[in-house]
């Protein structure tokens, strides 16, 4: 099936993102999950070729470039060269911490930190996740209270991806002991701060170059101007950016699937068995033959999905299945690609092997499967009265 989404000008950009890659990320991809650490000049070598942060406005440095589409390619080029660490900061970068500083920023706050951001200096982090408060965000007892113009910030958190390398943290925090809609608020927490502290680097059973770290803030002195997004609207603010989050979700699995499923048909017509390549096999056939259907399927419907976000008409309904189904799909694309590579498919030099360990947390984080069903299915059930 002919896929009529991108223009001239995206493939252009692809080939830059291509290049990018092969110059900057190929060659030292092995070395950075080894030593469990991304070099960090790649980032601003990322952001100044264009690689992510377009969406910056032009005054602060950036692209202004508003196109989703872009960063689709960038899914799509970065699985193609098997980076997936490198994948997954980038998309932190541009589908959370980036647009939690664009939207919900006051002018000073942009003038401070985008200009940081769309060089590659700035590296951000999205402070949610406590011990005992992961997808119910009401569960969070990390806290900061006023003191004069400052607030007072006290707690912990942990599963912070990008929590070691990041210069900026924004940290949500119940800042209302009262409860309620408007019990949180989100500060952003400098790197250097006096109580701000980082844990150990967490060992991770995949995707290890990406750092995930466990945060502690013991009194922790924040500056009236570290607001982000006023009092009490933190918990609207988280909610209000998980469609892009989830729509990013959606993309790096759609395209790390497509690309594992292209290495795995090329390995079958070329791996021979009792004489023949083992895709001559009809079971094998009918394997591939089941797991393309499925992809374009679930790309038609990511295609869909960021167009409706390019014209903001993405509801986090539509997000939630995007992120549910493809995150799931992208499981079972790789579990039938390991099996059709046999022995191989389970050694750490091949793709496939590595895909499968790094693609076990994408059913997780960004909202479990679970969650996503949940949403989905209130909000089927609203309006229907119960008898």
């Amino acid at each position: 099936m002919d896929r009529d989404f991108y223009t001239e000008d995206h493939e252009l950009y692809r080939q830059t993102v291509r290049e990018f890659l092969t110059r900057e990320v190929v060659p030292h991809r092995e070395r950075w999950d080894e030593e469990r650490w991304i070099d960090r000049r790649v980032f601003a070598a990322a952001a100044t070729s264009g690689i992510y942060a377009l969406q910056v406005p032009e005054q602060y440095g950036g692209a202004g470039e508003l196109d989703y589409r872009y960063r689709m390619i960038v899914c799509e080029e970065v699985s193609r060269a098997h980076a997936l660490s490198f994948a997954l900061t980038l998309g932190l970068q541009d589908d959370l911490v980036l647009h939690y500083l664009l939207d919900l920023t006051t002018d000073e706050q942009k003038q401070r930190w985008l200009p940081g951001f769309a060089t590659g200096e700035i590296i951000g982090a999205l402070a949610m996740t406590e011990p005992g408060a992961g997808s119910d965000l009401r569960g969070i007892r990390t806290e900061a209270k006023q003191d004069g113009e400052d607030w007072i910030l006290n707690g912990q958190k942990t599963f912070i991806s990008s929590g070691i390398m990041a210069d900026l943290v924004i940290v949500a925090a119940r800042t209302n002991p009262g409860g309620g809609s408007k019990a949180f608020t989100l500060f952003v927490v400098e790197s250097d701060w006096p109580g701000f502290t980082r844990g150990r680097k967490l060992q991770k059973i995949g995707l290890p170059g990406q750092d995930t770290a466990e945060l502690f803030f013991d009194n922790v002195r924040v500056p009236s101007e570290n607001v982000l997004g006023g009092i009490g609207r933190g918990l609207h603010n988280l909610m209000s950016h998980l469609p892009r989050e989830r729509l990013g979700i959606s993309a790096g699995a759609i395209a790390l699937s497509r690309t594992i499923f292209d290495v795995t048909r090329e390995y079958c017509f070329t791996r021979t068995a009792f004489g023949k390549p083992i895709g001559d096999n009809q079971h094998v056939r009918f394997e591939l033959a089941e797991m393309a259907t499925e992809l374009d399927v679930a790309e038609a419907y990511v295609d869909k999905s960021v167009l409706a976000y390019n014209e903001g008409k993405l509801t986090p309904v539509d997000a939630a299945k995007g992120k549910w189904y493809t995150s799931e799909l992208q499981k079972r694309i790789v579990d039938r690609c390991l099996q059709l590579h046999g022995g191989y498919g389970y050694m750490s030099e091949y793709p496939v092997g590595r895909a499968y360990i790094d693609t076990r947390i994408q059913t997780i984080y960004a909202g479990t499967t679970e969650i996503m069903k949940e949403i989905i299915g209130r909000d089927l059930a609203r309006g229907h009265s119960h008898e």
